[in-house]
């Protein structure tokens, strides 16, 4: 083996400029594929960590057909609706939320964001349960604090959201009103949510004019009840209240494992194209192989006349091949890894540095390394398969008389 190895790489050093230029296709293709896949993981590693914060034991109730947010829904839930809920068998307590799109106007600068409305009694426990709605700065909101907001964390940060933060006790603009800071919003890593700002429900309600709206509730079950349970439950009441037929709800009812389950089975999906066009490269950098054996096989047709006349068999000739496009496959493998790993690296330092999120990280594990090395490898034996195939079969008085 160690013959076979030693005559590959230096049948691929005396051709060097060849070489690299075969391995290129492989590289390219062996790189895209560790970069998605490594930033793909490390994503879908973060957005389960936001999953594991709002905990297991938490259900979202939205108007419409359960799009993530509710704006551009035509259906509303009310005040009727979650007394309902609240009543529901397992249920521990609910908070109401409502949202709107408005402009923020801070010093000379105007730029519009997402403005929430929370609940300040007892129900907002629910919320502050979750990461995203507690103060790390200031404090949290209160029942009287009717012209007061917290703001996200990049709306604070110099050039986060304005070309100057805002500080504490600032003053404020939205939608015409003006409104003082009091508190800050611990980092939650995704620029839309640290660029939000919060006020308390009822302000919301009246300077958005959805004094019986509710765009969203929160429910916490109680600990000895399943949530997928709870949720049937409150999906049934809801209906019998709402007068509607099963199957064509005005409404959504869901567990935050229900919503994990759905975006890792789309994501797996996209990051299962993105990486089949990745891997277009590496159908390529095979060809290329191919390509270069089947000219290797003719340059040294002399060779391996003088091979075979001396004793080599054709498993032999055969064996000094696949080892020389397996070699060329595994080299350019373990290029391709190196650059796909600075890659996704590169794009999870921008992520961070100029986008303002955590959630896009590069996750390269022991088996994506391990895998793509095996798979280049694979790839360059199978392209040399023909070459070598050709080249074990060629007779050997024939072989030494070709020009």
């Amino acid at each position: 083996m160690r013959d076979y190895f030693s005559l590959a790489f230096n049948n691929l050093k005396r051709r060097r400029l060849r070489s690299w230029l075969t391995m290129i296709g492989i590289f390219i293709g062996i790189a895209a594929v560790v970069a998605l896949i490594s930033l793909g993981q490390g994503l879908q590693n973060a957005i389960e960590e936001q999953f594991e914060i709002l905990g297991t034991d938490k259900l979202i109730i939205m108007p419409g057909g359960g799009a993530m947010m509710s704006l551009a829904s035509a259906e509303k839930l009310t005040a009727k609706d979650l007394e309902v809920i609240r009543k529901t068998k397992g249920v521990d307590s609910a908070a109401e939320m409502i949202y709107s799109s408005a402009l923020i106007q801070s010093r000379d600068e105007a730029k519009q964001t997402l403005v929430i409305g929370l609940p300040t009694d007892d129900s907002s426990v629910v919320l502050k349960e979750m990461q995203g709605f507690e103060a790390e700065k200031g404090r949290d909101l209160r029942e009287d604090d009717k012209d007061k907001v917290t703001i996200g964390y990049l709306i604070a940060k110099d050039g986060g959201f304005f070309k100057k933060g805002v500080d504490l006790k600032s003053k404020i603009i939205i939608h015409g009103k003006e409104f003082r800071v009091i508190g800050i919003m611990k980092k939650i890593g995704n620029p839309q949510d640290d660029s939000q700002i919060y006020m308390p429900l009822e302000t919301a309600k009246k300077l958005f004019d959805k004094e019986d709206e509710i765009d969203s509730i929160y429910v916490k079950i109680k600990s000895n009840f399943q949530p997928i349970e709870v949720a049937e439950d409150i999906k049934r009441a809801l209906r019998n209240f709402r007068n509607e037929k099963e199957g064509e709800e005005t409404f959504s009812v869901q567990t935050f494992e229900q919503i994990l389950e759905t975006f890792q089975s789309i994501f797996s999906i996209v990051q299962a194209v993105l990486v089949g066009i990745a891997a277009i490269s590496l159908i390529v950098g095979g060809i290329g192989i191919m390509n270069t054996m089947y000219t290797s096989v003719l340059e040294r047709t002399k060779e391996i006349g003088t091979m075979k006349a001396v004793g080599a068999k054709n498993s032999d000739i055969l064996l000094i091949f696949l080892f020389e496009s397996g070699l060329l496959g595994l080299v350019g493998g373990a290029i391709g890894i190196g650059i796909g790993i600075a890659l996704g690296k590169g794009a999870e330092y921008i992520a961070t540095s100029f986008l303002g999120t955590d959630l896009l990280r590069a996750s390269t594990s022991y088996l994506l390394i391990f895998g793509a090395l095996a798979f280049s490898f694979l790839i360059g034996t199978l392209s040399g398969i023909f070459p070598a195939m050709k080249a074990a079969k060629l007779r050997p008085a024939d072989a030494l008389r070709y020009e």
